[in-house]
């Protein structure tokens, strides 16, 4: 048995649409018309989550709707679909963190176990651009998503190397986060 780490930064990644079937088929077919456009064939859509331990408690950097209420604390808001909606809760999202009951499970990639790694994730998330939930920010061809999050955070706090999706997967919005970070 190993010992928890105190200090960790990791990615997980899943499949889009995991536990909902409305979404793994929309998501499908928009990734079959994406991929068309772009003369490509349809690739996986995984979706990235930002997971660190901090001093030896995991923690979850999360992009969700607003109005879920799980015990959380909200970092930053920003618009869905439409900046002139976003002053509805239902065309909001909340970038926040989130405590598990349980440690993380065994797919995360490790990034680092150093706490200043750590203590620099933890500094760039609340900088994180209130860019529109689904466009695309005017320097990448990718839209704004929870993904775009995760890239970014990483490419702020120097962690961005080897951390992109699984190979022959695709993660939305990954490379925006990239291209707004520059």
């Amino acid at each position: 048995m190993t010992a928890s780490p105190r200090w960790q930064v990791a990615v997980t990644w899943a499949r889009v649409g995991e536990g909902g079937h409305v979404a793994v088929r929309t998501s499908h077919w928009w990734e079959v018309l994406v991929a068309a456009r772009e003369r490509r064939p349809p690739q996986t859509l995984v979706h990235g989550a930002l997971e660190l331990v901090v001093d030896g408690r995991p923690l979850v950097v999360q992009m969700t709707p607003t109005w879920g209420r799980a015990a959380r604390e909200v970092v930053a808001t920003g618009p869905v679909g439409s900046r002139w909606l976003g002053w509805l809760p239902f065309f909001r999202y909340e970038i926040r963190y989130t405590r598990p009951p349980d440690p993380f499970g065994d797919g995360a990639v490790v990034v680092s176990d150093r706490r200043e790694a750590v203590e620099a994730v933890l500094a760039a998330v609340p900088r994180v651009p209130r860019l529109t939930w689904g466009r695309r920010p005017e320097v990448s061809r990718d839209m704004w998503s929870s993904n775009s999050v995760v890239s970014w955070v990483l490419a702020d706090a120097g962690l961005v190397d080897g951390c992109g999706p699984p190979p022959g997967e695709r993660a939305p919005g990954w490379d925006a986060g990239l291209a707004v970070r520059g």
